[in-house]
């Protein structure tokens, strides 16, 4: 199908970018990579009457060190963030995670601020970024806010991200020595996940000593698995041990039943998926 007409504005930087955003209102759209948007224009799900591409916007772009994080520009893609070393040593489960987003050419041009914002509760880079305590930095006509992860997931396919504001920035708190893995069940490649766990822990001595653990299409947000953090802690990094520890992944949790799978089975696959995660990010 073809898009409804809309008109089409590519700002060259954010204060312009918000300019355009303030004057359309409600009846703009904001575009970053347009892997979610494009379709569903297309499909004539959405007919804004504006269409904002922040894809010129080179400050919104790149990782770079900040004294204990790791900042992303909210328009860096994928592929760019895979290819960046300072996430793969810093933040190395969202490197994991994002090695399973859909393929190639997605990766090219999806971004991740895109994604984030976007906030599908099967997208593949919300729990990772609960699992690192990541801050989202936002930015409005008032200027700049940061908002923790635990705040930023409101609900179904929305987040903090008010009217007239966009998300400039990730900030990440360096992870470094910690291991990490992001553990996806999917029926078919390039699928959106049934369920997927990220896992990031620090092992001391064989004894984890901390552990973090996102989970995805869980509920109608990513949600942190609170208690398994807490009951891993301490333990020896066996498989008897951590498997104890796990079988509470899915306390308060609420995912959906569909075609993939029931509300139950999807309970069981995260309880299994955050036993493996788990033993993987401790070296086991």
């Amino acid at each position: 199908m073809i898009p409804a007409p809309f008109d089409y504005a590519a700002p060259t930087s954010l204060a312009e970018a918000l300019s355009a955003l303030a004057e359309a209102g409600d009846d703009a759209k904001v575009m970053a990579g347009g892997q979610s948007l494009l379709p569903i224009l297309r499909m004539r799900l959405n007919a804004p009457d504006k269409v904002i591409d922040l894809g010129r916007i080179e400050e919104l772009r790149g990782v770079r060190e900040e004294g204990d994080h790791v900042v992303i520009g909210a328009m860096t893609t994928y592929a760019d963030v895979l290819a960046s070393d300072l996430v793969r040593q810093h933040a190395g489960v969202l490197t994991d995670a994002i090695e399973e987003v859909a393929d190639p050419q997605i990766r090219h041009r999806g971004t991740v601020g895109g994604a984030l914002v976007h906030a599908d509760p099967a997208g593949d880079v919300g729990a990772p970024a609960l699992a690192l305590d990541t801050e989202f930095v936002i930015t409005g006509p008032g200027g700049d806010r940061t908002v923790a992860a635990g705040d930023f997931f409101v609900d179904l396919f929305e987040t903090a991200v008010g009217e007239g504001e966009l998300l400039t920035a990730i900030r990440v708190p360096k992870h470094t020595g910690w291991g990490s893995r992001y553990e996806k069940f999917v029926r078919v490649a390039h699928q959106w996940s049934i369920v997927a766990v990220a896992a990031t822990v620090r092992v001391d001595g064989g004894t984890i000593a901390e552990a973090r653990i996102g989970l995805t299409n869980m509920g109608s947000t990513p949600l942190r698995a609170t208690a398994v953090e807490q009951a891993l802690v301490g333990k020896e990094a066996t498989e008897e041990a951590v498997r104890e520890a796990c079988a509470a992944a899915a306390e308060g949790t609420n995912p959906p039943s569909d075609l993939n799978g029931d509300a139950d089975y999807r309970k069981h696959l995260a309880t299994v998926l955050t036993r493996r995660a788990v033993l993987a990010a401790a070296g086991r």
